[in-house]
């Protein structure tokens, strides 16, 4: 993972120091006075995200056409599964045919029997939605919304959506949540690369909220049980796009570099927001601004964690901008909590 995962992920990853010191000095979630030198920063960032965006391509594969599934319900879960099971497998061999190693790894690995995906689609980057823990029968469902640079190649990392889910369900089930809890791992939007202009700009985000909505929506199907979002970094301005026409009791944002709003009350939702930042998640360097440049909007607006926005906050330990949903982590345990309904349980 590049140094823009960490330490300088955000609109301030882009930026010079110089204009970093400028926009520092705004009223967090200001819009960018008229009198700043727009020019100038616009060549900055244009010239920084040439610079970034350079690496080398994705190996080009050809994937056999997927399997049409079934709509989604309780009655079809196993099938879907068991569909999306065996395209994972044969897009193993075939992604090991086109090069990609690392993919085809991973593809062997979410494609075992004891795995539940509800979608999967290798293309591009590739999505895939995993279930853990009995969809059916569960009183809450937590839904994991991951952050830019994640791809069905990292899955199962630490901070990707596969590893994230399987950690929060076990941490779920030291605290006794049984089969009362499943959890999902959300890879179903397309998160900007760290190393990409789009990593400071709303697009994916909107793109994501959308997608995210239908998903939800789809899920009332197999269960209404209450859901509860868990967005890391970029994950949560997918979230914060999405908070007004999702139905959740509770949305916790964590490592976010903002939500595209300025306060809770501007996110237009019913649920309980939550929000927490590890002591040394390189987020907090970000500046938390939205910049109306040449127009388009940069930037994510004021910082979940301010007091000022409104949310419920908690402690996220001393971990960096990847590790809360890393076992054994007093983030992860916090996270758990509030999935499970007991957010007055949790460390503040």
């Amino acid at each position: 993972m590049r140094p823009l995962d960490s330490a300088r992920i955000g609109l301030g990853s882009l930026l010079s120091s110089g204009v970093r010191h400028h926009l520092n000095r705004l009223r967090p979630g200001k819009i960018m006075p008229n009198g700043f030198r727009r020019k100038a920063l616009a060549v900055t960032i244009a010239a920084g995200a040439t610079v970034i965006t350079s690496g080398p391509a994705h190996a080009s594969i050809a994937y056999s056409p997927l399997p049409k599934l079934p709509a989604l319900s309780v009655a079809s879960l196993t099938e879907r599964y068991d569909l999306n099971r065996t395209a994972m497998a044969k897009a193993a061999l075939e992604a090991e045919q086109g090069g990609d190693a690392m993919l085809a790894h991973t593809l062997r690995n979410l494609s075992i029997p004891s795995r539940d995906f509800l979608s999967f689609d290798p293309t591009g980057d590739g999505r895939g939605v995993e279930v853990v823990g009995d969809l059916v029968h569960a009183t809450r469902i937590a839904v994991v919304v991951p952050g830019a640079g994640n791809t069905l190649s990292n899955f199962d990392s630490v901070k990707g959506p596969g590893g994230g889910a399987e950690a929060l369900w076990s941490e779920a089930q030291d605290l006794g949540a049984h089969d009362s809890l499943a959890v999902i791992g959300w890879l179903g939007y397309d998160p900007p690369s760290v190393d990409s202009i789009h990593i400071t700009t709303l697009g994916h985000a909107e793109t994501g909220a959308r997608a995210l909505k239908v998903f939800l929506n789809q899920l009332k199907a197999v269960n209404k049980a209450p859901v509860t979002l868990l967005c890391h970094s970029y994950g949560s301005v997918v979230c914060g796009q999405a908070a007004h026409a999702v139905k959740a009791t509770d949305i916790a944002v964590f490592g976010s570099p903002g939500m595209g709003v300025g306060s809770v009350a501007d996110l237009d939702t019913g649920a309980r927001v939550w929000a927490g930042r590890g002591a040394n998640d390189g987020i907090a360097d970000v500046p938390h601004v939205q910049v109306d440049l040449l127009g388009v909007d940069l930037g994510f607006g004021d910082d979940p964690v301010d007091p000022a926005f409104g949310a419920r906050r908690f402690d996220a330990g001393k971990g960096g901008h990847s590790d809360y949903l890393r076992p054994g982590g007093l983030a992860l345990h916090n996270l758990a909590l509030i999935a499970m309904g007991r957010g007055d349980q949790l460390t503040r």
